[in-house]
């Protein structure tokens, strides 16, 4: 499925979080400055060695030190009395362990970390498991891998769409749309039937649709049926949808069922690569962003629907422990009332503002993709932009929102990384 190509572009693209190699062997140089040393051991495995402090124990395991919290430790003990491995969830008490507790025993052996408590109780835990769950480690890597594309990046890239047929019986071709997905925030279904009935089934084979104020599933044209720009025929401008929910909807589905017209070319813009673009210029403009609460807004008063809804969250959402971007809030026809900034801080948010939004509107960001019955496009609404020209003549689209803990559990069901 991979290209050489596509390797460079994700080498070269992601964060550096995503090397992981070349930062374990960095961490290995790394000093720990121990602040008190209480006990010392040689562990019969070479690779591994601990020391005992008086919060923590310092596992050092193939030349990475990692630090483990005792009530952490004694927490995630997953022996048959603490953790129920058939269900995968925890037996144990949090609350009625003693936020004091320090092993009485401690040792490596066979690869494992085994832990004696106060009273008895033993603790098992394999080193790779601890690795691999350490902050330290968690710190370097990527939830999400991910390509960050501007037109050009994705065009070459040429992926291919899922076919109908195959999509809706193979689960191999489902497999490599939800990769595609994952990588690129967008991906396509060719040959579905131009009904909202089967939109409705394909949309199914990956999610659950999630249902809003607009419906289940919905099909619309210019008519200003609802109290939004998008039923018109006017251009929109790059946006995520539903910006003003406190979870703004994860997936969006569209489907073109019928033009008789002119233009309505659908915009595409890959929020994460300009977001990382203004990280690299300018630091201190992203974090602005990233750390101040704005609100948008909802409100709708037409004779059949009645709306008010409110948003608040930082236009650019980030991992506080690894700094990775995994959400944008950017709409400008719902940004609401600028009143959850203080004053000495209203202006360089306006800066970092434009900034961003110049990464956007670069003309090589953007990827036009001309929609037509057949094809349906699944968007990360938390990370592509979806905007449209203006058109001419009677358009009508279909669609939904998809619950995004759905999709990510079906590409996990695959053994896929999200």
């Amino acid at each position: 499925m991979f290209t050489p190509a596509m390797f460079g572009t994700l080498n070269s693209k992601l964060r550096p979080a995503y090397k992981q190699t070349q930062l374990l062997c960095s961490l290995r140089n790394t000093q720990i400055p121990w602040r008190h040393k209480t006990q010392t051991r040689a562990c019969s495995a070479p690779a591994a060695n601990f020391h005992l402090l008086d919060d923590c124990l310092v596992l050092n395991y193939g030349g990475t030190p990692m630090h483990f919290n005792y009530v952490w430790l004694r927490d995630h003990c997953r022996s048959a009395s603490s953790y129920n491995a058939k269900t995968n969830q925890r037996n144990l008490d949090t609350g009625g362990i003693d936020l004091n507790i320090r092993p009485d025993n401690t040792r490596v052996e066979d690869g494992h970390l085994v832990l004696t408590w106060p009273g008895g109780h033993v603790s098992k835990y394999s080193l790779g498991w601890l690795a691999e769950n350490s902050y330290e480690r968690q710190k370097q890597m990527t939830v999400q891998p991910r390509v960050l594309w501007n037109s050009d990046i994705y065009t070459k890239a040429n992926i291919s769409s899922a076919k109908w047929d195959k999509f809706m019986s193979c689960d191999d071709e489902l497999k490599k749309f939800l990769q595609n997905y994952l990588l690129y925030g967008i991906a396509f279904v060719d040959d579905v039937p131009a009904t909202v009935e089967a939109t409705e089934a394909v949309t199914q084979r990956v999610s659950l649709i999630r249902e809003t104020t607009y419906g289940r599933m919905w099909s619309f044209t210019s008519d200003f049926s609802r109290g939004d720009t998008a039923y018109s025929q006017l251009a929109l401008d790059r946006h995520t949808d539903t910006s003003y929910f406190q979870e703004p909807c994860g997936i969006q589905v569209f489907h073109c069922l019928k033009h008789e017209g002119t233009g309505g070319r659908t915009l595409l813009v890959d929020g994460f690569y300009a977001a990382e673009k203004l990280r690299q210029k300018s630091p201190e403009n992203f974090e602005l962003l990233a750390r101040t609460p704005i609100r948008h807004e909802y409100i709708e008063n037409t004779d059949n629907h009645r709306n008010h809804m409110t948003g608040i969250g930082p236009l650019v959402n980030v991992y506080p422990w690894n700094n990775e971007v995994y959400m944008i809030r950017y709409n400008n026809y719902d940004r609401s009332v600028i009143n959850t900034i203080p004053h000495d801080a209203v202006q360089r948010w306006y800066v970092a503002h434009r900034e961003l939004t110049t990464e956007l509107r670069r003309p090589e960001n953007e990827l036009w993709v001309k929609l037509t019955p057949g094809k349906v496009i699944f968007i990360d609404n938390w990370r592509v932009m979806h905007g449209r020209e203006s058109f001419t003549g009677l358009r009508q689209l279909c669609g939904c929102y998809l619950t995004r803990d759905d999709i990510l559990s079906t590409a996990r069901c695959f053994d896929l990384q999200a």
